[in-house]
């Protein structure tokens, strides 16, 4: 969105303006903003220049006797033009460091440690956090186990690439001795590993093309179960689950944009939207920086009153999105500088995971 350059003067009026308005949360008069500011100017010049601001678009009055309010465009040219970069203290970022390794048991590694990162985001910002979980089904495999459970059944065990792990127990129509678990899982690694999930799937019966002698029946046997079951083995959708994962709401609504019914019935349906939360997450396009939409900048009207700030996060080749919304009245650096923080650390520990035996997901065949 393109912006007119401001004066000096109207740059640092319109500063102090969205300062005192984000610190009060109410309209607010040059008196107030002299007051608060220090500007070094009288008050008068300040409503002045305030009239000026609100003539280019910058500032309004949401009533004819009360102060005014920064509008999208002052909080975007505040973003891209006046918005000094702001550094987490050593503490701060050990204290986010902390509590983006919170993260309890109970479901597979990667999905455990997303979720509990936008919750551990909201509470940071005091905003609503949000994160995305990558597309499993792009990443690599790469290596695959099989543990023999009983005379029938094997239990398939997938590595992927950034420390994900999937089990799946596949029935046997026949008992299979060890040593042709050994010697099938070898053929399986030297075909497959290094590869998608999808591609995997789209290219299996060519990969394992003339892999078994026609007199070993076991070895047919076993191979023939991935040749008819590519789509199950190797599909990863319910690991995934909610593709968004959401912070606590109530963090949002105790600020006073949520103190109407009405404002705080919209807040408690966006939350309810993951769909339309997981099409937006999914277009942002970051190019190694954050991304923040103001407003009525967004596609959608359902989140007109809201700023969205999100980076990107690595689990090998992977990505997937952090971030959090919140009223567009919010202090932006400070919620810029978490952000970007807390993708950083997310990357790290998703950079070399070791995963333990409670950490894979599940699934009967």
């Amino acid at each position: 969105m393109g912006t007119d350059l401001l004066t000096e003067r109207e740059e640092r009026v319109l500063e102090a303006m969205i300062r005192t308005y984000v610190e009060a949360a109410e309209p607010a008069g040059s008196r107030t903003v002299a007051k608060r500011s220090k500007l070094g100017v009288s008050p008068a010049t300040i409503r002045n220049t305030m009239a000026d601001l609100e003539e280019k678009g910058y500032l309004y009055h949401p009533h004819a006797s009360a102060g005014r309010i920064p509008t999208d465009r002052a909080y975007r040219y505040y973003v891209d033009t006046l918005m000094r970069p702001h550094r987490l203290s050593a503490r701060e970022q050990t204290r986010l460091r902390a509590k983006l390794g919170e993260a309890e048991g109970g479901m597979p590694l990667l999905e455990r440690v997303i979720r509990h990162a936008a919750q551990a985001l909201g509470y940071a910002t005091g905003e609503l956090g949000l994160a995305s979980v990558p597309r499993l089904n792009d990443a690599v495999l790469e290596k695959l186990e099989m543990v023999s459970v009983s005379s029938d059944k094997v239990l398939l065990v997938l590595w992927l690439q950034g420390g994900s792990v999937r089990t799946i127990y596949v029935d046997l129509p026949l008992s299979v001795r060890p040593d042709v678990l050994v010697s099938v899982t070898l053929v399986l690694n030297e075909r497959l590993a290094g590869r998608t999930l999808s591609e995997i799937r789209k290219t299996l019966p060519e990969r394992l093309r003339d892999t078994a002698p026609a007199e070993d029946e076991e070895t047919t046997a076993l191979l023939n179960i991935f040749l008819h079951s590519a789509d199950d083995l190797f599909e990863w959708n319910e690991i995934t689950g909610d593709v968004v994962h959401l912070g606590r709401a109530s963090l949002l609504a105790n600020q006073p944009e949520f103190a109407s019914e009405s404002s705080l019935k919209s807040l408690i349906e966006l939350t309810e939207q993951r769909d339309l939360l997981a099409g937006v997450l999914g277009s942002r396009t970051h190019d190694a920086a954050l991304e923040i939409t103001i407003g009525t900048e967004h596609d959608h009207p359902q989140l007109s009153s809201f700023t969205l700030i999100t980076s990107e996060y690595r689990v090998g080749e992977l990505t997937g999105v952090i971030g959090v919304i919140g009223p567009t009245r919010m202090p932006y650096a400070r919620v810029v500088a978490i952000v970007d923080t807390a993708s950083a650390i997310l990357t790290e520990f998703l950079s070399d995971p070791t995963p333990g035996p409670s950490e894979p997901a599940s699934g009967t065949l």
